[in-house]
């Protein structure tokens, strides 16, 4: 996966003159020490038309918007272990056609979607990226709603995987809506960048929270009811998907609203872990959550790369007596919105502040002051000494995609999904972008930890606990609110005898999801087939 390459498959000893090197940042350092085969670092992003595209011209717009982006034209220089940096090495060009053809058929997608989460591109070829295109009809997948909501009989699915050691997800989305910009040949509208308030002084701590929720040791995601060689012998990642509405927020306060979809999308993680460990018999305790903050501006000029740092938000409530309503079988709606407010001041403090994307700890591990093998070895060490204190899950919200995505005749995207890698030991991360009114969640573990079974099952109590953040503080307080009081008011997220089981609404690889069928599996790797996984409906 990461040796040197040569198109004669020799290895490549030398860099051409005149080309560009760049060291690689402390992001990317960090990553290319701790890659695994077992769970690869890849990124994937999913977009939806409903139309069909024309190869030969997607591969001419995808070949400019490279182009168009020369920082994402680059593959790792090799080199020995004895040497003080990785470095990046600017190509100017791909290195190969990386836009291939996936076909259609009843498993199409779902192939597809399995090799985003085992084959990673490599890096010693530019770019460290590969776009499928996925065909759709009426008879090898359900049909794609259209903008006016009839069924479409066709469609497309573009398909790009990256290594996540050179890219990140709002990079390869930069990319695909200059590829739309290119086959469409309009130009997109100008797309701009959060603008946060600024923050004097450094980041407050490490995760936002109260002294106890720092002190405290985060709780783990329980392990799912696989029997533990089973587990130990599994490799790789699942995924499911599901396509929600957005979440209503309470409102506004003066300027700002007291909380926001990001922080209904933490709050929602926290009470499904925590909902998780209970029903497998795990005690309580206190969740933190990664969440990557990004200020990049989304225009043309966008730097590519891993631009994202990476904070930490405690999930603990100031009032201790609040775990108890959190986790009951219907969460207390009062004890959530107060999770939510104390949710919201954190992540803004954290956003507004500004400081080393992993830390000053990483920062001096990178540091070119010992050859790049021993400081593999010291990262490797400290990332093994500090897997007990690592956060309980990633959490990574794009909010809405703010790009047309328009690609002429085939259409306007119609959903945007991605997911972001979910390595162990922190073992499950949840991606989340809105796209025409609907978010569109990824739930990725490693397989290490959960079964696709078990997965399903998280989603659904995904689902329902953010259908539960959905209540304002209004609603909460009103006459005859109580546990669960409002949770149809939102949509058929909610879990209820009339209503639409949540199960049913998580989609990946393979088919609908329904909890009533068995799903046994019977690899040693915990792994099903690619036709008993789960397809989105698309």
């Amino acid at each position: 996966m990461i040796a040197p390459w040569t198109a004669a498959g020799g290895r490549r000893t030398a860099t051409p003159p005149g080309r560009v090197r760049i060291p690689f940042p402390t992001v990317d350092e960090v990553s290319r020490h701790c890659l695994s085969d077992d769970e690869p670092e890849s990124v994937h992003i999913e977009v939806h038309l409903p139309g069909r595209l024309d190869p030969a011209r997607l591969r001419a717009a995808f070949r400019r918007a490279l182009l168009a982006h020369p920082r994402v034209l680059m593959r790792e220089v090799p080199g020995r272990r004895n040497r003080r940096s990785f470095a990046w090495e600017l190509t100017g060009q791909p290195d190969s056609d990386p836009v291939t053809l996936a076909g259609r058929g009843p498993d199409a997608l779902a192939r597809a979607r399995a090799r985003a989460l085992s084959e990673c591109p490599p890096l010693t070829l530019s770019p460290p990226m590969r776009l499928e295109v996925v065909e759709e009809d009426g008879g090898t997948a359900a049909p794609e709603p259209s903008a006016a909501g009839v069924a479409s009989e066709t469609g497309t699915v573009l398909l790009l995987t990256m290594h996540h050691t050179a890219l990140d997800a709002p990079s390869g989305l930069r990319v695909l809506a200059t590829t739309a910009e290119q086959y469409g040949g309009v130009a997109g509208l100008p797309a701009t960048g959060r603008v946060r308030p600024g923050r004097a002084g450094p980041a407050p701590s490490g995760t936002g929270g109260t002294g106890r929720a720092v002190r405290a040791r985060p709780v783990r995601v329980a392990p799912d009811s696989r029997p533990g060689p089973v587990r130990a012998l599994a490799v790789g990642n699942g995924m499911l998907q599901a396509d929600l509405p957005v979440p209503r927020r309470a409102a506004r306060t003066g300027d700002l609203p007291p909380w926001t979809v990001n922080d209904q999308l933490l709050v929602a993680t926290s009470l499904m872990v925590g909902r998780w460990n209970v029903s497998q018999g795990r005690p309580a305790g206190p969740v933190r959550i990664t969440m990557p903050v990004d200020d990049r501006s989304r225009s043309t000029e966008m730097p590519m790369g891993n631009g994202t740092r990476l904070v930490e938000v405690a999930m603990t409530s100031e009032d201790p007596r609040d775990t108890e309503l959190l986790l009951g079988e219907r969460p207390d709606p009062a004890a959530v919105a107060r999770l939510l407010r104390t949710t919201a001041r954190r992540t803004h403090a954290l956003k507004s502040s500004h400081g080393a994307p992993l830390g000053a700890g990483a920062s001096l591990l990178t540091a070119p002051l010992l050859p790049v093998g021993i400081r593999g070895m010291l990262t490797r060490g400290a990332r093994r000494a500090a897997a007990p204190w690592m956060s309980t899950a990633l959490v990574t919200n794009i909010g809405r995609v703010p790009y047309a995505l328009d690609f002429g005749d085939a259409g306007r995207a119609t959903a945007v999904w991605f997911s972001a890698p979910a390595r162990m030991p922190r073992g499950l991360s949840v991606a989340a972008a809105s796209t025409g009114g609907r978010l569109h969640v990824t739930l990725r573990w490693s397989r290490a930890l959960l079964g696709d079974a078990a997965g399903a099952d998280l989603v659904g109590l995904f689902e329902e606990s953010l259908s539960v953040t959905s209540l304002t503080p209004a609603g909460a307080n009103a006459p005859g609110a109580g546990p669960g009081a409002g949770i149809r008011e939102v949509d058929a997220t909610a879990a209820d005898a009339e209503a639409t089981p949540a199960r049913d609404h998580a989609w990946g690889p393979g088919g609908p999801y329904h909890r009533e069928t068995p799903h046994p599996d019977p690899t040693s790797g915990g792994a099903r087939s690619t036709q008993d996984n789960h397809k989105r409906l698309s």
